[in-house]
């Protein structure tokens, strides 16, 4: 039965556990897909700087394929930051929900400890109640003793009254 018991509670906690490190992983993967579109970034950049750097045209000028090839060059930079941007996004959202959810469990644990103090006091004050509802019982239990024992011996004084009044006779 034990044994039962700890494998169930094993099985239990490795899911629970499962459920956070997936949160973590995908945070992580997240993260790090972001910091390889910033080195794609980075590349990219050094490309541009090269291709400012190059001069194919007669004279050692920029041609239109030079220019072109430089615009496209910023216009990849470009995309690659708005796609930076949109997984940023999707992290900070990602963030936001993971700490509205702790805020709900800390919200939901603190109103369960609430209603168990509520609950507690009100056990406590009932008991209370109920001791002192006991000390009156008792009481009155002693009250009812001494007077069956005074009736008892009024009794059996008029029991002896009466039968030594008959004897006498």
């Amino acid at each position: 039965m034990k044994n039962l018991l700890l494998i169930l509670l094993t099985l239990f906690s490795y899911k629970a556990f499962s459920f956070q490190n997936a949160d973590s992983l995908a945070y992580e993967l997240q993260r790090n897909k972001i910091n390889s579109m910033l080195d794609a970034k980075a590349a990219k950049y050094g490309q541009f700087s090269e291709s400012l750097n190059q001069k194919t045209g007669i004279f050692g000028l920029k041609t239109k394929k030079d220019m072109q090839k430089s615009m496209d060059i910023l216009q990849a930079i470009i995309e690659t930051d708005n796609a930076i941007l949109k997984e940023t996004k999707t992290l900070l959202d990602f963030k936001t929900y993971q700490q509205e959810t702790i805020s709900y469990k800390s919200k939901e644990s603190e109103s369960r400890n609430l209603a168990y103090m509520s609950t507690i006091n009100k056990l406590q004050t009932e008991n209370e109640l109920v001791k002192a509802e006991l000390k009156e019982q008792q009481k009155s239990k002693k009250f009812y003793q001494l007077v069956t024992f005074a009736l008892a011996l009024a009794i059996i004084s008029f029991a002896v009254f009466a039968f030594r009044k008959i004897s006498l006779k």
